[in-house]
């Protein structure tokens, strides 16, 4: 109840809310076409899979929503991760802001509607792994930190046993299935900027805890991929 309380009172709760619920829903906002249901079906999936995602998360560990909305206010994070986290998110923003864009004025070609379909499997897959990492990882603050203050420690389970960072993997998926989603080709150039910032951001933190966390290099030498098996 006390981090349920805090949460609420949380400088950051106006903007999130602003992101939870208000971004998913602008391509429908600002294109102004009640009758686009990929822009319902983006706007449903992101916003419901927030929510779930975050209840089934306060349920396994109560503390960890507190964690997350106190982002802004971690005197350990560090430094570089000042800069890319608020990139991620406002590039997160910039992706439906440009699908919106382009489904009012019309600037792409139609995508065709399997292509679409896939995508949104994708978008779908991308937020279960994402969630799946979120809910098994007690430790997943919104800013890069070692979290001495709350015993940080190797967590191995779940998609954790499959790569290193599933949560950014699954956010990988979601974003690139976005723009076929919304059939906005002119939303894969903030795509491709946003996930290129994602990898960075991946490996900064990678190394991070390789250089900082006890018990990590271990588990790095079991878990040998990062984003991607076989891949990265």
């Amino acid at each position: 109840m006390r981090e349920r309380q805090n949460l609420l009172k949380s400088p950051v709760i106006i903007p999130m809310l602003f992101f939870i619920i208000v971004v998913p829903l602008f391509p429908l906002l600002i294109s102004w076409r009640w009758n686009w249901w990929e822009a319902w079906v983006y706007a449903a999936t992101c916003i419901l899979g927030f929510a779930i995602s975050r209840a089934l998360a306060a349920r396994r560990h109560p503390d960890l929503l507190e964690e997350r909305a106190r982002f802004l206010q971690h005197e350990d994070a560090k430094p570089w991760d000042k800069v890319l986290a608020p990139m991620v998110g406002l590039g997160s923003g910039l992706v439906p802001l440009v699908a919106g864009l382009d489904g009012r004025w019309g600037w792409s070609a139609p995508i065709a509607a399997w292509v679409e379909l896939v995508a949104l499997a994708i978008l779908i897959g991308g937020y279960a792994l994402g969630s799946y990492a979120l809910i098994e990882n007690r430790f997943f603050s919104g800013m890069v930190r070692i979290q001495t203050d709350r015993d940080q420690r190797v967590v191995s389970g779940g998609p954790y046993a499959w790569v290193r960072h599933p949560g950014y993997a699954g956010a990988l998926w979601s974003y690139l299935a976005t723009p076929f989603l919304l059939g906005s080709w002119w939303a894969l150039a903030p795509t491709a900027l946003l996930c290129v910032i994602l990898v960075l951001r991946t490996a900064l933190e990678d190394r991070a805890l390789h250089e900082d966390l006890a018990g990590y290099r271990d588990y790095a030498a079991r878990v040998r991929y990062r984003l991607f098996p076989g891949v990265w």
